[in-house]
């Protein structure tokens, strides 16, 4: 997998998704009270997309639990939250903090697979 490309796309569509949210979808964000947790989707979303782009260009490339983790981080966190301001699905609450451990699994391996190294 080319993380930094992922990480790319990933941090492309967050911009895409900031933008649409401060503009596009302020009024119905603003009459849900949705605002706060779009702006914490996206800035979970750059957060974890610059880091696959950061960790792609050191020595040592992630490992797959790291890629898949932010990977997974994003589509489940960001994207529940996305989803739960757009539709207004509380069920999909539940669907977050699974993004969130997916979040923590890709930072412990990244904890345990830089913290290996003998520099």
């Amino acid at each position: 997998m080319n993380w930094s490309r992922l990480g790319a796309a990933f941090g492309f569509l967050g911009v895409l998704l900031g933008a649409f949210g401060a503009h596009g979808l302020r009024g119905q964000l603003e009459a849900t009270g949705r605002v706060d947790t779009w702006e914490k989707a996206v800035f979970y979303h750059l957060i974890h997309a610059a880091l696959l782009v950061a960790i792609s260009c050191g020595r040592m490339p992630p490992s797959r639990v790291v890629g898949w983790g932010m990977t997974t981080g994003i589509l489940l966190f960001s994207g529940s939250l996305y989803l739960l301001c757009l539709t207004g699905l509380k069920v999909l609450g539940a669907v977050t903090p699974l993004g969130g451990l997916a979040f923590l699994v890709a930072w412990a391996a990244l904890f345990l697979n830089r913290s290996s190294l003998k520099e």
